[in-house]
């Protein structure tokens, strides 16, 4: 009796899910990275991408930048046309709230910690993006659009919409499965 009902347990839920959502469940990524250029095309660093339960952990390391805090965010699509990487689009947003994270409704889900950039030119930033995921849902960075990482020329003050005074676009990488 148990195996009968096990068998009609699988059987339906195979005909919920579909043979092509059971594939899409077991081949969502764990990992992704967005390697990062200049507006020369010229190699500026890269980013790492991984799963968690709370979201999306981002470790980034770019180069190339002058000393002080950048803001960093995730931009709706996955392309990086050089020089200004207007190709990005606006921040990503699939939650539809304001920009910065003293917005006090919420924040842009692709609003991100600023990078500190040291005297050589070089910053690190490992931050969570909380919710987000690697796949092609609603608050997935891998969706039919795919997402870019961008780096601007200023600090983001974490208040002004819808950009945050983060200023010109400098380095940008499209975030792509590993």
């Amino acid at each position: 009796m148990r195996i009968a009902i096990s068998v009609l347990t699988l059987a339906f839920v195979g005909a919920l899910v579909g043979p092509s959502g059971i594939k899409a469940m077991a081949a969502m990524p764990t990992a992704a990275e967005a390697s990062l250029v200049n507006s020369d095309g010229k190699s500026a660093g890269h980013a790492a991408f991984v799963q968690t339960s709370e979201g999306v952990k981002m470790t980034i390391d770019a180069t190339g930048l002058a000393p002080g805090a950048h803001g960093i965010h995730l931009h709706a699509v996955g392309s990086c046309l050089a020089p200004d990487f207007a190709s990005a689009g606006s921040h990503w947003n699939p939650m539809h709230k304001m920009h910065g994270r003293n917005a006090p409704n919420g924040f842009h889900a692709g609003d991100l910690p600023n990078i500190m950039i040291d005297s050589s030119g070089k910053g690190h930033l490992e931050t969570l993006i909380a919710g987000a995921t690697l796949d092609a849902g609603m608050m997935g960075l891998l969706d039919a659009d795919g997402t870019a990482l961008v780096i601007h020329a200023a600090a983001d003050d974490n208040v002004t919409d819808p950009s945050g005074n983060s200023g010109k676009r400098l380095e940008c990488g499209v975030v792509t499965a590993r």
